[in-house]
């Protein structure tokens, strides 16, 4: 049976691979057998690296083993780590060793002797050790433009007639073919759609099939065109039925389903990935995948140069031998004509922001980048420069009363985005709102961005999501899509802990965190921070809901409309007001509380 490629499904968030690489280092040189997969599982554990705000892991866990794992200031006991393997019942812990393994020797980052089964840290791997979080898209590249199908001796994707494809190139290839497709018959190009993306990218295992496969995207879309969603549903079912089983070679429908739970699975977590590259970008509220276009001439000369192919390797040993080599791979754009190009389209978006912006251009000469160091400098300092440029662009579009309204508009139908994308859409939402309060010195959110200044996934563990500066007080956001307990679990004692850190650097901080709803065990935990304290001292904590949020935002429309000015005193006030209620109700009623808190200060500032 043929098997859909995957990236991974063990380390979701693309930042956390650097982690887990850390993890692995500490393996470097001894041999990889079932003593060392089942250390290599409890440093996860023991890193928090596996399980750590996992609900699913807590379930079973006593009170005492949850405050240890919790308790982030402190190294968790050997002790606690042996008796939650005994709670879990974990058994197969060999395995999971294993399994969390693969991501990082499926790239290339660990090398697993052959014979000897020797680990090694690679080439690739103390590169990526090495480079900061907000540049790891550029390491991630390179591996993805080198790992393929088939992989010499391996059990799943060896064989030849199945497997002939390089998937991130080939990928870029399809979305290409269906954006030309869709031109030639007079449509827009749009890239491909979630769904789209799961169902043909994912099973695209031979780049000799890609023009086929984009004929019946479009074929997928004609036969949904014109039709209602009753109908659109139930042409979707049918040819899913149709295209899996030929797939998989089985009419089970049970099989069938499942199979496409994971196509989902799988493609969330390459979209996720493939978006630190800066090759793909999202449209459409998330719904959307479709090619950067300032990337334009790298991903042409990748297909020029026919980097969708798979190369031929007489074993799995030379195969991992340039997987893992960080020279290995001179990438197809790396000659003067071609990155003179890039230099030069860069320059003109440059200039262009500059003009809209009503800056005056610093002077940049590229024709004096004469060698290809010289270019590549060049191109990395323009693409800074307008990456600075499109944050000022951004700041000063936040002031417009039509732009906040669609922040609020967007955060009220915050379900409607799809929802691998609401957490990422919260921290944006939320960071184009406090854009709006135009009296700050910065905004700083923590999450990746790509070309589009768009980001391209959540602020990673251990960073609040959003940082501020003001004036005379600081503050840090932190958002969260999680309404149950898993709110607690996931955000209780993280926030404190971002803001006790953020202290350390900051004066008079205060935290503002949004969520959907805010659950009765994080409602305590904030009141307690604020009312007796976290570590021995007050924390100052305001937890609000998205609707309450939103309010906020439409208090600064009024007061716009009544060209007055909304200021970091306004905010800074009611921060204040609902601390201070902290101290003199329990932790219900101050929740309850700052509805009426907000709707008062609102109705003052708008009278």
């Amino acid at each position: 049976m043929k098997k859909p490629w995957s990236i991974t499904t063990t380390v979701r968030n693309p930042l956390r691979i650097k982690d887990f690489l850390e993890a692995a280092s500490e393996l470097d040189g001894k041999i990889w057998n079932t003593d060392t997969q089942i250390y290599f599982q409890k440093l996860l554990i023991k890193k928090r690296l596996y399980g750590y705000g996992n609900p699913q892991f807590y379930a079973g866990l006593p009170s005492n083993i949850i405050r240890v794992l919790e308790d982030t200031d402190n190294d968790i006991p050997e002790a606690i780590i042996e008796n939650i393997i005994e709670i879990k019942r974990y058994t197969d812990l060999p395995m999971r060793g294993r399994q969390s393994m693969n991501p990082l020797t499926k790239f290339g980052f660990i090398k697993i002797g052959t014979d000897d089964k020797i680990v090694h840290l690679t080439d690739t791997g103390t590169l990526l050790l090495n480079t900061p979080d907000e540049n790891i898209g550029e390491v991630l590249l390179k591996s993805f433009i080198k790992w393929q199908l088939p992989i010499p001796e391996d059990r799943a994707f060896s064989d030849e007639n199945l497997y002939s494809v390089v998937p991130f190139v080939n990928t870029l290839r399809l979305i290409a073919l269906v954006n030309r497709l869709e031109q030639e018959r007079g449509n827009k190009a749009i890239g491909l759609q979630k769904r789209e993306f799961a169902l043909f990218a994912m099973t695209l295992t031979r780049e000799s099939d890609t023009i086929e496969v984009a004929k019946k995207v479009l074929c997928f879309r004609d036969l949904q065109k014109g039709k209602n969603e009753a109908e659109r549903k139930k042409i979707r079912h049918v040819f899913y039925f149709d295209f899996i089983s030929q797939i998989i070679g089985t009419t089970d429908a049970k099989t069938i389903e499942k199979f496409s739970k994971n196509l989902n699975d799988y493609a969330d977590n390459a979209i996720r990935y493939f978006r630190l590259t800066n090759f793909i970008c999202l449209r459409g509220n998330g719904y959307y995948i479709d090619l950067e276009n300032a990337r334009k001439t790298e991903i042409e000369a990748l297909f020029e140069k026919e980097f969708y192919k798979p190369r031929s390797f007489s074993t799995k040993t030379d195969y991992n031998s340039f997987l893992s080599s960080d020279d290995s791979l001179i990438f197809p754009w790396e000659e003067k004509s071609k990155l003179f190009d890039i230099a030069s389209k860069l320059h003109s978006d440059y200039e262009q922001l500059s003009a809209l912006l009503g800056e005056m251009t610093q002077p940049y000469d590229i024709s004096r980048a004469s060698s290809i160091d010289s270019l590549k400098g060049a191109i990395s300092d323009l693409r800074l420069k307008i990456k600075g440029l499109r944050n000022k662009l951004e700041h000063n579009t936040a002031q417009s009363i039509k732009y906040i309204e669609t922040c609020i508009e967007d955060l009220a139908h915050i379900y409607e985005f799809d929802e691998g994308s609401r957490a990422l859409r919260l921290e944006r939402l939320s960071t184009n709102a406090l854009h709006a309060i135009n009296d700050a010195k910065s905004v700083s959110p923590n999450y990746p961005v790509g070309d589009d200044n768009e980001p391209t996934t959540t602020a990673p563990a251990g960073k609040p999501d959003i940082e501020c500066a003001y004036e005379d007080f600081n503050m840090i956001c932190e958002v969260t899509m999680l309404k149950n307990r898993d709110q607690w679990h996931n955000e209780g004692y993280a926030v404190q802990r971002h803001l006790r850190e953020f202290e350390n650097s900051h004066e008079n901080c205060y935290c503002l965190f949004v969520a959907p709803s805010i659950h009765v065990d994080t409602a305590e935990t904030f009141w307690v921070a604020n009312s007796v304290g976290y570590q021995g001292k007050k924390l100052k904590i305001v937890p609000i809901t998205i609707s309450q949020f939103s309010l906020l935002l439409e208090t600064l429309i009024i007061m716009k409309q009544q060209s007055k000015k909304f200021s970091r005193i306004n905010l800074k006030d009611l921060l204040d007001k609902i601390i201070q209620k902290a101290s003199q109700v329990s932790s219900s009623d101050w929740i309850d509380s700052i509805s009426g808190i907000i709707a008062d200060w609102s109705d003052n500032l708008a009278s």
